[in-house]
């Protein structure tokens, strides 16, 4: 029979997941589209404000929306609920959207990867910029999953397969997302500030919601419409630096070994003269809302961003010790980390970065009482229909009774096999948005 302190654990257990799952749905509800656009977004008598820009539309002979990523549809509906239906352009999303909004072209662009609708995107952007003027005014729309929505290969040659193929090999190398999107942008005709370039002299601005680390903004979407920090020996060197020409397909090997890229838009070039940028919802907004949330629940709540694009055990060591340090201090902690952690895939199970982190971290925590989310706010973890799990410490006992096997799961990265037996993966479906992931770690 179990003791009483067991049995006040396992209630406790219960009670914090709980707890830290509704601590994400309200991350999820706080960090929506419109509530942004309400913050950042207003229109009267034809003056649009975007932040703290004035843009007269009136004034233009032409304005031209172009939204891109998986909030495109929902961008663009937010855009219009706070400036009228008075716009056109060109929206590029993960799915079809009912009912399309009149004056606006769609296009189902692939995520992860690109598909023949992600080129034609980008060649109708391309287009469709290159008609307009100095009295034009661009109104870009980017949120994360952009660089695989909209596409143009640098060179003709690169087929739609060998695209895919090579996205497959960046994502799968353990690279962070800026070092991705670096080789991304040199190999595209579309990112790192080339829709500037194709759309100059217009008046451009651009509103992200950004799934990408606050220092690097132009790694959204791969930086379509702002100056590049990236450059063609970077490139060179991230491929050294995970053996990618080896992997990669013949036609994007063979620009790399010829040093046959092209360079970017840099800042300081004259097609970003007329352009803005604003960021009107982030990772950073989700944590504030989320510590907040949880001082008024009573936890001692703190953020801790350190291990961004760290790999996920050196990220998992660091934030149980710092877990375990504050509950030291206080009674009941709340450690909320924001980012992406990074794992390098050598076996196809199902799941992704977030579940393998919770997974990793179970092993860790067995009787103990902490509780670990991790959960991608896009509601979609890596090849899973998951957007994360939660665990605790009954998780690893809980499996054990289900006849799974914890690191079996973990060395075969089908840690989603895992959580659907359990019962602890967190679907949410897809949420239309994304601002990256959260991590919560709760500790009493």
């Amino acid at each position: 029979m179990p003791d009483a302190s067991s049995g006040n654990r396992s209630v406790l257990a219960g009670e914090t997941r709980v707890i830290v799952r509704n601590l994400f749905h309200h991350a999820l509800v706080q960090g929506g589209i419109d509530r942004a656009f309400q913050r950042n977004v207003s229109c009267e008598r034809g003056i649009l404000r975007v932040c703290d820009d004035l843009y007269d539309l009136n004034s233009y002979g032409r304005v031209l929306v172009v939204s891109i990523g998986k909030a495109a549809h929902s961008m663009v509906g937010a855009l219009q609920s706070q400036a009228g239906d008075r716009f056109e352009g060109i929206i590029v999303g993960p799915e079809s959207s009912a009912p399309l909004l009149r004056g606006f072209r769609y296009f189902q662009g692939g995520h992860p990867f690109p598909n023949t609708e992600s080129i034609h995107a980008g060649n109708a952007i391309l287009k469709s910029l290159g008609s307009l003027d100095d009295a034009s005014l661009v109104i870009y729309l980017l949120s994360g999953g952009g660089s695989s929505m909209m596409e143009k290969p640098i060179d003709d040659e690169i087929s739609i397969e060998d695209l895919i193929s090579t996205y497959q090999i960046l994502v799968n190398c353990g690279a962070p997302i800026a070092e991705i999107n670096a080789v991304r942008k040199h190999l595209s005709a579309v990112k790192g500030g080339q829709l500037a370039r194709a759309a100059y002299p217009a008046q451009q601005v651009s509103l992200l919601v950004s799934d990408v680390p606050g220092h690097t903004p132009d790694a959204l979407a791969s930086g379509p419409t702002m100056p590049d920090t990236t450059s063609i020996e970077d490139c060179y060197a991230i491929a050294a630096k995970y053996n990618l020409l080896e992997q990669f397909p013949l036609t994007v090997r063979e620009l790399f070994e010829r040093r046959a890229l092209d360079e970017t838009p840099k800042s300081g070039d004259p097609e970003f003269n007329r352009c803005r940028w604003w960021t009107v919802l982030s990772n950073a907004t989700l944590i504030e809302d989320v510590k907040t949330e949880a001082e008024g629940l009573g936890f001692h709540a703190e953020v801790d961003n350190t291990c961004d694009d760290w790999d996920y055990l050196r990220a998992r060591d660091y934030l149980l010790a710092r877990l375990r340090s504050l509950r030291d201090k206080f009674e009941r902690v709340c450690l909320i980390s924001g980012g992406e952690v990074t794992v390098k895939v050598s076996n196809g199970g199902t799941g992704g970065r977030n579940q393998q982190f919770a997974l990793s971290c179970a092993a860790m925590i067995a009787g103990e009482c902490i509780t670990v989310l991790s959960a991608g706010t896009d509601g979609i973890d890596g090849n899973s229909p998951a957007a994360g799990a939660i665990v605790d410490g009954s998780t690893i006992e809980r499996g054990r009774k289900c006849g799974l096997d914890v690191n079996s799961y973990l060395s075969s990265f089908d840690a989603y096999t895992f959580f659907n037996r359990t019962g602890d993966a967190i679907v949410t479906g897809p949420t239309g948005n994304n601002l990256r992931d959260l991590r919560i770690l709760l500790a009493c």
